[in-house]
Order: structure tokens, then C-alpha cells, then sequence
């Protein structure tokens, strides 16, 4: 049996149907019963635990084979992370007393960047699980495809998508939610021993334009990517409601300027099958282009993604 944390979410949901497909047990560990119910009809056994108590999350991780862990993202984080910190605590304490053979724990594209960013918090994360004395698998994903989805009423209505990735023909890393959850799965399966770090991307690298490209293939019209200045960055983010916005802006200027990106010589590269809108990138076993109806459908109401 596998235990899988955030399981309602786009990872752990992909994950654990991965497993469930394959013939093997979950234990689907949910905030609240109700949350468990839909995975209770699918087989599934439900614990309930949440990152404010590490004696329930340790009951939960007890007793299986292995267990997925995911630290819920902060998009809005004052300086050293004080709300995320207690978390990182309880996640520590509860795979310390659980002891489970294997961990995967989802990280990030520039969880090893020394410069202060968003992303930062999942290098804490990294380094308060470096004494597991455990198989601990570190998934450090790509910029999540999803993230377009935000861009689809602009790019419907408009015909632009607002890029705070640029140059606008500057190919980054990225990947899908499914390439994630399904290589969280298959890593689970796998036995290794010790601390390792694997990088997920998918086969090709995308730009902002290409983004817009694919966009006007899947809607039928013409769209463009349209560059933010930096200088209104801010003004912007804080209209939005944020407080802090600095550390989401030092981010992006990290993926702009090439800091964040993948350049551990120790990790394990591998590839997702999902691209944005290219035929080789597609999903073969589904025949379609799966990159394309990623941008078809924006994300759920009040999800965002890993590296918003």
C-alpha cells in the first residue's frame, strides 16, 4: 500500500489512479472525510491527517510501502517563510516517527538556487528531509504547463496573453500536472537507496510565443504573447492582493535570467510524454494532442500551480 498526500489535487490524483490502474493499494490521506469519499468508491483506503498535526500525518504515513508528500504551494510569502515553516516542521516529525521505506517528495525546477525566491521554500523543505534515514526521492518539476490555463479568457477574448517569462522566443522547461503524478508513481515503484533528486521536463522546451502559437491552433484565431514590463510588475501584483510580491518577481526574474533552471550534475534527468501543442509531444496512447487541451480548459476555480 501507498499512502498519497494531496490527493484531491492534480499530482496526487494522476498518482494515484497511476497506482490504482496498476494493481496496487492507496491509502488516500485527505484534510476531511468527505474529501476521502470519491477514493473510498474507488478501492482506496482514507486517513485523515493535515499538515497542522504531525501525530494524525504520522498515523497516516505508517505502514505502507512508500508515500507521496507534497508541501501546498504560498504564493504570497513574507520574507523566511514564517507561515510555511511550521509545516515543513510537521511533514519533518511525522516522516521521522512514520519511517516509511520510501518517500517521493515534489519539488522544484530551482529548488537549489541560492538567490532569494519564490521557489526558495522548497530548498527548505529539501534540506529539513536530508537526515530521513529513508529512500527519499526529491521530484523537482518543471514550470507547469497548467500555468497557461490562466491566459485563456485573454487569448479567447483578446487575442494576447500577457508573458512575465521573457524574451518572448526564450524556450524554458516545463511540464504537466498528468507527466508529473504518473513519474511520481512509477518512482514510488521503483527501489533505490539513500537521497536522490530527479528533474522533470517534458521532451521539448516552449517559449511564450510558442505558448501563443498554440493557443491560436487550439482556439482558431490569431493570438500573441505580449511582454509585462518589469516596472510593472509590482504594481500589478499588489493589485491583485498581494502583500509580498517580491519574492514572486525575484522568481521570475530567475527564469528569465537563467539562474533557475536545471543544472544539478548529481540529478537524474527525466522526460514527460505531454507537450503544448506538438504532434510529437503528444500522448500517444490517448491519440491526441494533450498539450493543446491543456490550454482548452483553464485551471480549477482557486487552484494554482506549482510555479504560478
Amino acid at each position: 500500500m501507498f499512502a498519497v498526500t494531496t490527493i484531491t489535487g492534480r499530482v496526487g490524483g494522476v498518482l494515484a489512479d497511476t497506482l490504482l490502474a496498476t494493481g496496487h493499494k492507496v491509502r488516500a490521506v485527505v484534510r476531511d472525510e468527505a474529501k476521502g469519499t470519491p477514493w473510498l468508491a474507488k478501492g482506496c483506503e482514507v486517513a485523515v491527517a493535515d499538515l497542522a498535526d504531525s501525530g494524525p500525518l504520522a498515523a497516516a504515513l505508517s505502514g505502507v510501502e512508500g508515500a507521496f508528500l507534497l508541501l501546498p504551494p504560498v504564493y504570497d510569502a513574507e520574507p523566511g517563510f514564517p507561515e510555511v515553516l511550521p509545516r515543513i516542521a510537521v511533514i519533518r516529525e511525522a516522516l521521522h516517527r512514520a519511517l516509511p521505506p520510501k518517500v517521493v517528495v515534489l519539488s522544484t525546477i530551482g529548488a537549489d538556487a541560492a538567490q532569494p525566491n519564490l521557489l526558495n521554500v522548497l530548498r527548505l523543505l529539501e534540506e529539513a528531509l536530508a537526515d530521513l534515514p529513508v529512500a527519499v526521492t526529491f521530484l523537482r518539476a518543471a514550470w507547469f504547463m497548467e500555468n497557461a490555463g490562466w491566459d485563456l479568457a485573454s487569448a479567447r477574448d483578446r487575442g494576447v496573453i500577457d508573458s512575465y517569462l521573457q524574451p518572448l522566443d526564450r524556450k524554458l522547461a516545463m511540464i504537466a500536472t498528468a507527466d508529473v503524478g504518473r513519474t511520481a508513481a512509477e518512482l514510488l515503484l521503483e527501489d533505490w537507496s539513500g537521497h536522490r533528486v530527479i528533474e522533470l521536463e517534458a521532451q521539448h522546451r516552449v517559449s511564450p510565443d510558442q505558448v501563443a502559437a498554440a493557443f491560436a491552433k487550439a482556439l482558431g484565431r490569431e493570438v500573441e504573447a505580449r511582454l509585462v514590463p518589469r516596472e510593472r510588475w509590482e504594481a500589478i501584483f499588489r493589485e491583485q492582493g498581494m502583500r509580498h510580491p517580491e519574492m514572486r518577481m525575484r522568481m521570475l526574474d530567475g527564469f528569465n535570467e537563467g539562474w533557475i533552471d536545471f543544472r544539478d550534475p548529481d540529478a537524474q534527468r527525466r522526460k514527460g510524454r505531454i507537450g503544448i501543442g506538438r504532434g510529437d509531444c503528444e500522448d500517444r496512447r490517448r491519440g491526441q494532442a494533450v498539450g493543446l487541451d491543456l490550454l482548452a480548459r483553464s485551471p480549477k476555480s482557486g487552484q494554482k500551480s506549482l510555479t504560478v
